[in-house]
């Protein structure tokens, strides 16, 4: 993964990683309704793909404290600076990181298990081109009875056109593309586990929040 889509990120992240939270927390909404909901069950596993920089996995240790936490990420810069985060925070003894694609990795090799109670992915689906296939991916890492979460980037269908234009526009430049089919996928997925799934946008269309949970 020293090359393509892994090596395209670290590239693009080496230095914006540094101050990547301080930046993104004014228009990556959502991400902390997503952790206030999570609610995993005692002593339940936690995986997010496409962890970052660690902000989220943190968030997610401070609020549920007896859950065991998980991140994947494909950018290895990103890690590096998710272990001094971690260790920060004094939560290297909780948080398990490792890098792999979101779209194939094994989880039994990285982490020791197939399945989580929990699996969410905060603003990385608009940066993984296969998008589609990370999803199905991270359905198939949730256990029985646990919840996929998702939110990222919407359609700005309520919002402008000109604010549409100017957004996208700005994203691009940083290899990010909002995905019109998140629902969709989502409901598919659902439909395929035998499972449920829900979906709303946020903020006039700037977001959309989804997810399904497994039987």
């Amino acid at each position: 993964m020293s090359g393509g889509h892994g090596g395209l990120m670290d590239s693009v992240y080496r230095h914006q990683r540094h101050i990547y939270d301080l930046s993104r927390k004014y228009y990556l909404l959502g991400r902390d309704g997503l952790i206030a909901d999570l609610a995993p069950p005692r002593g339940g596993a936690v995986l997010e793909i496409g962890c970052g920089t660690g902000r989220n996995l943190i968030a997610v240790g401070r609020a549920w404290p007896e859950a065991r936490l998980y991140g994947v990420d494909i950018s290895e810069a990103m890690l590096e600076t998710a272990r001094r985060a971690v260790a920060k925070a004094g939560m290297a003894d909780r948080v398990v990181l490792a890098r792999g694609d979101a779209c194939g990795f094994d989880a039994v090799t990285l982490f020791g298990q197939a399945a989580f109670e929990r699996v969410f992915i905060s603003y990385a689906l608009s940066m993984i081109p296969r998008w589609e296939g990370a999803l199905r991916h991270a359905a198939s890492c949730v256990a029985a009875g646990g919840k996929l979460e998702v939110v990222d980037f919407g359609q700005q269908e309520g919002l402008p056109a000109y604010w549409k234009r100017a957004l996208f526009a700005w994203l691009a430049k940083f290899h990010v593309s909002p995905r019109a089919g998140i629902r969709q996928v989502l409901e598919g997925l659902a439909a395929e586990t035998g499972g449920f799934p829900h979906s709303r946008t946020l903020y006039r269309g700037y977001a959309v929040r989804g997810g399904l949970i497994r039987v």
